[in-house]
């Protein structure tokens, strides 16, 4: 993914993000894609709440108004970004980060695609699918072909189990946290990750966010970090993987072991994703 990462609808205005994103596709020679979400950290860091989903949508649409060069209405002034409207450059796809069966819904039908925030647990992965599908045969797609689906996955190759869950403990607070926020939807949940996603909710360490040793990350058990991630020896990586992708899965946005936080260890379990689980992909 070449772009500004996962932005949200709050700190950048359509346009710019738009104009941003466009230009990256055309130095890249068309290899950008604009990963959106509904925003977390970088809301809760200057005092704000995700925004709604009605704001959420709004600002997807209007996004794919520009990007695709044409003009909107905005206070009684046709705006529009001219530059990219006489370029040659192929539109930027948009990907819609989703927990939520709003969320979901609302990227099968506005968005070019939609990746899953629902951790590596294949039941989980499968509910989603099941919500895009739900969601296209109540729908009318607005941009033509059935979205391409993905999933953020944190993985560590690591042949000492418990090692590699603490090697991911920060990042799978994280995500984890996406399902825990109050108001959050909990459909299809392990019954037994119940009460972890309560604590993550009710008492998330803002202060130490991305960090293991937030006490919301102690609070996760080895297990729990299992169900949520993929890590293991290449084999057993492999085999997750693999049976993620056989639901219909596209493509996995990885995320690895922090470096900041673990040093050559962290450089060593991406390598060896790298070298050791890579390859069982290639076709």
């Amino acid at each position: 993914m070449i772009g500004p990462g996962v932005t949200n609808p709050l700190t950048r205005h359509a346009a710019l993000t738009a104009s941003a994103i466009a230009t990256l596709q055309e130095v890249s020679e068309g290899r950008a894609i604009l990963g959106i979400g509904r925003g977390d950290s970088s809301l809760f860091n200057i005092g704000h709440k995700p925004v709604s989903p009605s704001v959420f949508q709004n600002y997807i649409e209007t996004l794919q108004i520009y990007l695709n060069g044409e003009s909107l209405d905005a206070n009684g002034y046709e705006s529009q970004l001219k530059w990219l409207r006489n370029s040659n450059i192929q539109k930027v796809p948009i990907d819609v980060a989703a927990t939520g069966p709003k969320i979901i819904g609302m990227g099968a039908i506005i968005a070019e695609r939609v990746s899953f925030a629902l951790g590596g647990d294949v039941d989980r992965i499968a509910w989603g699918i099941n919500q895009v599908n739900q969601s296209l045969s109540e729908k009318v797609r607005t941009i033509g072909v059935k979205p391409s689906l993905g999933v953020y996955l944190n993985i560590c190759v690591h042949d000492d189990f418990e090692r590699a869950a603490e090697l991911v403990r920060p990042g799978v607070g994280i995500f984890a946290h996406f399902t825990g926020m109050p108001g959050a939807n909990r459909e299809h949940v392990n019954q037994a990750d119940q009460s972890m996603f309560d604590k993550l909710g009710a008492g998330y360490d803002k202060i130490r966010h991305g960090r293991g040793d937030a006490s919301h990350a102690q609070e996760m058990s080895v297990e729990f970090i299992d169900r949520f991630s993929v890590i293991g020896p290449p084999e057993v990586c492999i085999k997750k993987i693999k049976d993620i992708q056989k639901l219909g899965i596209d493509r996995v946005s990885v995320i690895g072991p922090r470096p900041d936080h673990f040093g050559d260890e962290a450089d060593e379990a991406l390598e060896r994703f790298a070298s050791d689980v890579i390859p069982a992909f290639k076709k």
